[in-house]
């Protein structure tokens, strides 16, 4: 994976959290500018709105936190305190340097997370439910950790919300959630390539029960 060019194709076709080590290592540094500025995208400052127009509030659990972007956006919101999750330990040290966080925590969501139970009041996710990343399965650890009444606001990335279960996911879990909302955003602005101009993302707005 580390020969091929970091960028959004190579993203999309990871198999195995140790590919998205091996791609993220080699991304950390450029991701902000070669991808987020180039590419114009929108989803984090659509899933942190998401989170604050439905009265979210701290402390927050950043799910895939990659640089920071996110945790920038709640920050800027006066949202706190954040802390980030992710499996890349480059990509945590780019987002250690924004500054918004409280803690930063290398984690496979696909295992069970090193967090306590009923931790956190807000559950955030940007990018992190797309192609070739995490699936519906990481939603049980995640609820484990939130508090009741907790606000989750996750991004997944409209191409896979069926066909990778988390239609049938969210059906399942039935009681322990509530008010599930999925709020249909563009991923990408203006300035994004031709080719994923029109990828759209489907945020998952919702409380635990």
């Amino acid at each position: 994976m580390s020969e091929k060019k970091p960028d959004l194709d190579a993203a999309y076709g990871l198999k195995s959290p140790e590919d998205s080590v091996r791609l993220y290592r080699d991304w950390a540094e450029t991701y902000d500018v070669e991808f987020a500025a180039a590419k114009d995208y929108l989803l984090p400052e659509a899933t942190a709105a998401a989170f604050a127009e439905a009265g979210g509030a701290g402390p927050v659990l950043d799910v895939g936190a990659g640089t920071g972007l996110l945790g920038a956006a709640l920050a800027a919101r006066g949202i706190g305190p954040i802390d980030g999750l992710d499996i890349s330990k480059d990509m945590l040290k780019a987002a250690r340097r924004k500054g918004v966080y409280r803690a930063l925590s290398r984690a496979d969501l696909t295992r069970p997370l090193p967090i306590a139970a009923n931790s956190y009041a807000g559950i955030t996710s940007s990018g992190t439910f797309t192609h070739g990343h995490v699936g519906p399965e990481a939603l049980d650890g995640l609820l484990a950790v939130a508090a009741a009444g907790a606000l989750f606001t996750l991004s997944i990335n409209s191409g896979v919300y069926a066909t990778q279960g988390f239609a049938a996911k969210f059906d399942a879990l039935g009681a322990a959630i509530s008010g599930l909302e999925l709020l249909e955003v563009p991923i990408y602005g203006a300035r994004s390539a031709a080719d994923h101009a029109g990828d759209r993302a489907l945020i998952a707005r919702f409380r635990k029960v």
